[in-house]
């Protein structure tokens, strides 16, 4: 049986998160999805679009998609779903985790790679978070889980920005992809998203689709965080209002790092190791394509905290520069230490 993708939903209370997902399952698109509510005493799936016996912990839906709310733990609603499915009593194709406002979203993510029975069962596709733009930079500023949702995101969704002003909603927009380069942003207006900017995203392959990025493989203006966003930045997304220059000092950054030179593959996995036993915590994503001496295949290399690995990719194109470049987005990591350590891991 071909893995089930999961994709996991998530975003600070009250970012539109339910209505995402309603708009999704209402949607017609002859997908059978299955919902998995992590929520604390929240209002549960919208009432009005289920039928439901509130003690049946799953429910099917008029258009095929079921809903189960989990009232213990996630590994064993997702074990007991693909059950389900493979003795047939169950029948869909992919499953949505909407995790409550205030959860992190590391842990959710961490199951998938952790436990071999899910690991068998199932693809993490990609975590999806909602910004709600009138309200982000005051629980950017006083909620970690927030911060932490946009640095773990694959696709970010700023909901409510016809609220606020152009010139705000691009500030926001700036100070996002401060936090998280690589997680391409979209406004949405009351959860109005094509599907295929919600399935197959393929945020968390380790495989040689690269175009899965295309952003984090260019040369782009914000990937070059090496500058602090300070009071005299000329950054032309800045708009410098009267007065209107907020510098925010996010635990939640990231910073790139780029080399022509080829990794030494042992030196390499030994700084990481070490680097993820000490920082693996702070460390939310980390994603690569490297140049490994004694390949002439690019890897492919990411991380969720502790977790991390790599595959072979596509061999280096004729006339292509072989160059590494890495992302790492985290709390509070330091930079340089681990500049200094990749520098030293090079041949």
């Amino acid at each position: 049986m071909s893995l089930i993708p999961a994709t996991i939903l998530t975003g600070f209370l009250g970012s539109g998160k339910t209505t995402l997902l309603k708009r999704v399952l209402s949607e017609a698109h002859g997908q059978k999805i299955a919902v998995i509510e992590n929520e604390f005493g929240e209002e549960n799936i919208d009432n009005d679009i289920l039928v439901a016996d509130t003690s049946e912990q799953i429910i099917q839906m008029s258009n095929g998609c079921i809903c189960c709310t989990i009232r213990e733990d996630l590994r064993a609603t997702l074990q007991d779903l693909a059950q389900k499915k493979r003795k047939g009593e169950l029948d869909f194709e992919r499953v949505v985790i909407e995790t409550t406002g205030l959860a992190d979203p590391g842990p959710v993510a961490q199951t998938f790679f952790m436990d071999d029975e899910i690991a068998e069962s199932y693809l993490l596709d990609s975590i999806l978070t909602l910004v709600d733009a009138k309200h982000a930079n005051q629980q950017l500023d006083d909620r970690q889980e927030a911060r932490r949702q946009v640095g773990f995101a694959d696709q970010i969704f700023i909901s409510k920005a016809d609220l606020v002003s152009q010139e705000d909603l691009e500030a926001l927009q700036h100070r996002l992809r401060h936090m998280n380069p690589r997680a391409p942003q979209k406004a949405v207006h009351f959860g109005e998203v094509a599907l295929t900017e919600v399935f197959d995203l393929r945020g968390f392959n380790l495989n040689a689709k690269l175009d899965i990025d295309p952003d984090f493989l260019t040369e782009d203006d914000h990937a070059h965080h090496d500058h602090e966003h300070g009071e005299n930045c000329d950054h032309p997304s800045h708009g410098h209002g009267a007065g209107h220059h907020h510098h925010h000092d996010d635990d939640v950054k990231s910073f790139v790092f780029r080399s022509d030179r080829a990794f030494d593959p042992a030196r390499l996995e030994d700084f990481l190791g070490a680097i993820v036993n000490i920082y693996g915590p702070r460390m939310l994503r980390y994603k690569g394509v490297l140049n490994m001496a004694g390949t002439d295949r690019k890897v492919i290399f990411q991380g969720v905290h502790q977790l991390m690995g790599s595959d072979l990719g596509p061999r280096w194109g004729d006339g292509e520069k072989k160059a590494s470049k890495m992302v790492f987005i985290g709390i509070d990591l330091p930079k340089d230490i681990l500049l200094q350590g990749l520098e030293q891991s090079l041949v």
